[in-house]
């Protein structure tokens, strides 16, 4: 599987340059079955990424550009009256994919962000008294200004947790961006993706990720880092258990893709704090003058063995 998973990473790097770490963690959190989150400045390659993982895997993709004029009937559907039957024919919104990208999701209103909660976290949405099923598997990647700019709404805590990793990633390095200028254009290299995979291996590589153990020593020390997150003093709030279970989900197929059927410490050291950083709020001015993260700060803190 590792050769496979190279072969997928160097289609998505040749594309989006510089960032081999941030692709790997993205391509983590699509068979983990997870959402991902990207916030960024805008122009920094969040679409392309996005466009490019749906391409490796032949997966079905659709965009919403989020506004803040946009309603939930726009993202999910609505039912139409048709006069030639005299019944309500109802019209699938952009949710029913396979890749759904939410761009800019913090421009739009509270109310239409919470229209993907129920899709994200049970596959299917409920529209006039009535449960549709999303197509499998559903993926959502949603990209995030920063909160400081103009025309944000902040992402409540409720909507965050459902992402299982958070990304940033930042300016390219000196080299990757001369490649990027010397480019006489960017779509032109998003067409030369491949598709390596389909929806099938995917689902296979998913069911794998859930067989990779986990010793009762890496669960104690994954229990520390939750323990340590919800005691200190420096957070309002600790990592909620559906942070726990995703921090386990996401180093079982970080392990997988690194070719090992079982979970190590680095494992969780490299996923942690894209699963853990955007669950936790410091309140300690300390810790936000050092520069140095929470999820930073917490593996710094908390040994691999106990003492």
């Amino acid at each position: 599987m590792q050769a496979q998973i190279d072969q997928a990473l160097a289609e998505i790097s040749s594309v989006v340059l510089g960032k081999d770490q941030q692709i790997r963690l993205a391509l983590c959190c699509l068979l983990s079955g997870g959402h991902l989150l990207i916030e960024d400045l805008p122009g920094m390659g969040k679409t392309t990424l996005a466009h490019s993982l749906a391409k490796v895997f032949g997966l079905e993709f659709r965009r919403v550009q989020f506004t803040s004029d946009l309603l939930p009937a726009d993202i999910l559907g609505v039912s139409v009256y048709e006069a030639a039957t005299g019944s309500f024919v109802f019209h699938e919104g952009p949710v029913f994919c396979q890749l759904l990208l939410a761009d800019e999701i913090n421009r739009a209103t509270p109310k239409t962000q919470s229209a993907l909660l129920e899709a994200m976290e049970e596959a299917q949405v409920t529209i006039e008294g009535q449960t549709r099923a999303l197509p499998s598997p559903f993926f959502v990647i949603a990209t995030q200004n920063p909160v400081s700019l103009a025309g944000t709404y902040p992402l409540p805590e409720s909507q965050s947790d459902r992402f299982l990793m958070r990304l940033t990633l930042g300016y390219p390095d000196p080299a990757a961006e001369r490649v990027l200028l010397e480019r006489a254009e960017q779509r032109s290299a998003l067409v030369n993706v491949r598709q390596c995979f389909d929806a099938q291996q995917l689902a296979e590589w998913r069911v794998q990720a859930n067989s990779v153990k986990c010793s009762a020593y890496l669960l104690d020390y994954v229990q520390r880092l939750i323990a340590c997150s919800r005691d200190s003093e420096r957070f309002l709030a600790g990592l909620s258990p559906r942070g726990g279970i995703s921090l386990i989900r996401a180093a079982k197929t970080f392990a997988l893709m690194a070719g090992r059927d079982h979970v190590i410490p680095e494992d969780v050291q490299a996923i942690f704090p894209s699963v853990a950083e955007h669950r936790l709020q410091s309140r300690s001015a300390t810790l936000r003058q050092s520069g140095e993260t929470a999820s930073q700060w917490i593996l710094n803190t908390v040994d691999v063995f106990a003492a």
